[in-house]
């Protein structure tokens, strides 16, 4: 018999303003593992914490069970707390009696307490049947990979080599600096852009711990975190490039050959950026049928000359231009339903910027609402509107077309209820952006996933931001969803600052509750190697069995499902457990 001890949390009236907590203690206390139950108001508090480690000593407990919040929010906290007095940390678990009972059943306060009385008991019935594990000792390599030499790479890899530790950067193309070199300035600071990055390069290009490698892509990634093995296959071809005028770091080897490079990595920033909307699907607009119609990326080239800003079709200097927001974005239809949260903000500065230069011409913004949530983002917009004039109409626009030499523009102004009509010279898109041609197939060979709009996912997007759902492998930078420059460069430090937390160890410790095998009834059909979506199983060529590689292993269960003999089991979700937890709640 164990000797388990129950604690049951208040959580202020979270918990308690629906269950009858003194009625759970009563019945979980009947459970013939139950040697001491008790409530608290926060169990996580300090005195909750000490309530635990007290009875621990006092009634000789060899098992916890703390029926509270979620186990994602204070699993890790209980754990610490009963191994601070000896007790194994795989001995306690927490019951869910918050979100999964108290939360859902807030107008039934009876089934709000029977169900937590069974959640209880049955994990009760589970701590009864737990094994003592120890954490897996993991070795670990203190060199990054970085994946993008765009802005949020560079920084990322900037903070990392400046710690200290080696990085490789591998970039497709033949420079650094992503989308950011074809800019011509940045808002808030128009002539931030250009001397900012080559600053930011100049750097990278002589850090002592980076390893840049232009023209070059990454072709496989084995293993795990702390040992992945990096395949890169780097193309040297072409010659150094200049971007307004400013050589940009690149390869300079006039003859084309591939070489191939071998890493071992022990973490991996994955900072891919973003790719321009097709024009050609906003047919309506003119798409590339008419030369004066352009993207946004295509009018900052305009502006980067630092000349006076000339059409496209003839070379005339633009007296009227309309710049159109939410070309393509924020359309299900289209495919695209996101906002890409930077389009405000860069059409407000373009705007601005071509009064400056063309101080005699009128331009015309078509929105449907302004997105300016930011430091000075707002007062920055109306900066635009009040101080330089720009004419922000609220409608969509219907449709542009050519005639005689001008481009004219339909829309339709929903504040005065009128539809319009511009005859412009230059017509501006400010299309979404989307993700790099490359992602999905990109996050295949790294294990990661991809969202419904081809965005990187992140495991959460409030508590695990800049992490995958693979252990080792962040995410930075527009690759994982529309950001702009300031925010890229603070998810890019917060992705270096994870990877430098990796680092801080001389070697890993991993959870021990992974699957294993019984090599009795394992009958090396192979099954659980399709099924595990990680890469975790093999076939062990001598002994015949399935064999699991623990650092791979993410605990999701699958091989226990796929295998026919039930030789695959996990640590702590044993069938023989699983089916006590259903005698109890049933």
């Amino acid at each position: 018999m164990s000797r388990i001890g129950v604690f049951i949390c208040h959580c202020g009236h979270n918990i308690a303003g629906t269950v009858d907590v003194q009625a759970v203690v009563d019945q979980v206390r009947q459970h013939p593992d139950v040697t001491f139950t008790a409530d608290y108001k926060y169990m996580c508090s300090d005195p909750g914490q000490q309530l635990i480690k007290d009875s621990i000593n006092n009634y000789k407990l060899d098992g916890v069970v703390v029926a509270a919040c979620s186990p994602a929010m204070h699993e890790t906290t209980f754990r610490r707390t009963v191994a601070s007095v000896g007790l194994n940390p795989y001995r306690c678990e927490s019951a869910n009696i918050r979100e999964q009972c108290s939360w859902v059943h807030q107008h039934d306060q009876n089934a709000a307490t029977q169900k937590a009385i069974a959640i209880a008991r049955s994990i009760a019935e589970k701590v009864a049947g737990n094994e003592e594990l120890q954490n897996l000792i993991l070795p670990l390599t203190h060199r990054t990979l970085v994946i993008g030499g765009g802005i949020a790479g560079m920084q990322a890899a900037l903070d990392v080599a400046d710690a200290g530790y080696p990085v490789v950067l591998v970039e497709r193309e033949c420079q650094l600096g992503g989308k950011m070199v074809q800019l011509s300035s940045t808002y808030l600071n128009f002539s931030a852009a250009p001397d900012m990055l080559q600053q930011i390069i100049d750097r990278l290009s002589h850090h002592p711990n980076i390893q840049v490698l232009t023209n070059a892509e990454v072709t496989e990634v084995s293993g795990y975190v702390g040992n992945f093995k990096v395949h890169v296959s780097r193309s040297e071809s072409g010659g150094s490039k200049e971007i307004n005028g400013k050589s940009l770091f690149s390869a300079a080897n006039p003859q084309s050959t591939t070489l191939d490079f071998f890493f071992d990595i022990g973490a991996i920033i994955v900072t891919t950026g973003w790719q321009p909307y097709d024009l050609t699907l906003l047919p309506e607009y003119g798409g590339v049928e008419i030369p004066d119609v352009v993207d946004a990326l295509t009018f900052e080239k305009m502006l980067a000359s630092g000349d006076q800003i000339r059409r496209p079709s003839d070379g005339k200097v633009p007296r009227e231009i309309v710049f159109v927001q939410c070309a393509g974005s924020r359309d299900r239809e289209r495919g695209v339903p996101y906002c890409s949260k930077v389009c405000c903000m860069v059409v407000a500065k373009q705007a601005m910027l071509y009064r400056e230069r063309v101080p005699d011409g009128q331009a015309y913004v078509f929105y449907i609402d302004i997105h300016s949530a930011g430091k000075g983002y707002d007062e920055y917009v109306q900066h635009a509107m009040t101080d330089y004039q720009v004419l922000y109409l609220r409608g969509k626009v219907s449709r542009i077309f050519q005639e005689d030499g001008k481009v004219i523009v339909w829309g339709a102004d929903t504040l005065s209820g009128r539809t319009i009509e511009i005859t412009a010279d230059l017509v501006v898109l400010a299309t979404p952006m989307t993700p790099d041609h490359s992602a999905i197939e990109l996050g295949q060979r790294l294990h990661i996933s991809t969202d419904a709009n081809g965005f990187f996912n992140e495991a959460h997007p409030k508590l695990r931001p800049v992490e995958s759902l693979t252990a080792g492998i962040f995410l930075a930078g527009a690759g994982q969803g529309p950001k702009d420059i300031p925010e890229t460069i603070a998810q890019a430090s917060g992705a270096a600052a994870k990877v430098l937390q990796l680092f801080s160890h001389d070697e890993m410790t991993a959870s021990p509750m992974v699957a294993t095998v019984i090599s009795e009834l394992c009958a090396a059909c192979g099954a659980c190697v399709k099924a595990c979506p990680y890469g975790a199983r093999q076939i062990h060529p001598l002994r015949r069995i399935a064999t699991v590689n623990a650092a791979l292993c993410q605990s999701c269960g699958a091989c226990v499902v796929a295998c026919p003999n039930k030789a695959s089991q996990v640590h702590n979700w044993r069938p023989d457990q699983i089916l006590a937890m259903m005698d109890e709640m049933i």
